[in-house]
């Protein structure tokens, strides 16, 4: 199961007043297990940004001068997405902001069947106790020491792993099982995954004797014994 947990940046909170994304960053995760592949983005959102909204990500419009346009981006941003579940903190904020971008950029909204908002996650799991992703890494033993400002590239490692927890944490021996199934590239070329034969251990009549002479010797009335024989109708 592919999923991307994914995090904004904006100059605000609304963006029907022309307020613009001005970072996007996104990491894939398959079977509840981060793969390493990331998206990220800086942009410039063409219009100037408000002190508290710098207050909050720590970025000035002179720090994203010259960065790419939103629709130079909107084509890889989305090919990075797939058609996969897409996992954000408040989901719906991030949400309006992507479509707002890419409806100007040309490019259809993103299907609301794909979201899954982790706010609403923790707010059943946690209901009345604070759930921001700051609250949610304390009580969850993840370690957000680093985070001193809002980044949206930070925020969304962070994110998946409170995610995994919300979860139920991380199954390693799922992992392990879904990964011997999946085909391995190795430079151009695909391996398919090796199928494994059983190779069942049958013990000899001497192995067989020995054991129960071994039982019969250590042990008095194994309880295994009993329930092997056959039992007498009543």
């Amino acid at each position: 199961m592919r999923q991307i947990v994914l995090d904004t940046e904006t100059t605000g909170l609304d963006p029907a007043s022309g307020d613009r994304v001005i970072e996007v960053a996104a990491i894939e995760i398959f079977n509840f297990m981060p793969t390493g592949a990331t998206f990220h983005e800086l942009v410039d959102p063409e219009r100037d940004i408000p002190e508290e909204a710098t207050r909050v990500h720590g970025m000035t419009v002179e720090m994203l001068r010259g960065k790419p346009l939103f629709r130079d981006i909107a084509g890889r941003m989305l090919d990075f997405l797939g058609d996969s579940e897409i996992i954000a903190h408040n989901a719906p904020f991030d949400f309006g902001f992507l479509d707002a971008e890419l409806v100007r950029a040309g490019h259809k909204r993103l299907d609301r069947a794909r979201m899954v908002d982790s706010l609403a996650v923790a707010k059943r799991r946690y209901p009345g106790l604070p759930n921001s992703l700051d609250s949610l890494c304390r009580r969850l033993g993840v370690d957000n020491t680093m985070r001193t400002a809002h980044n949206a590239l930070l925020d969304v490692k962070l994110l998946a792993e409170v995610y995994l927890e919300l979860m139920g944490g991380k199954q390693p021996g799922l992992e392990l099982a879904a990964r011997a199934a999946r085909p391995v590239a190795m430079g151009s070329i695909v391996v398919a995954p090796v199928a494994r034969t059983p190779r069942p251990i049958v013990p000899s009549e001497d192995e067989l004797a020995a054991h129960a002479a071994f039982v019969a010797k250590k042990l008095k009335d194994p309880l295994w014994v009993s329930l092997a024989e056959p039992q007498p109708l009543s």
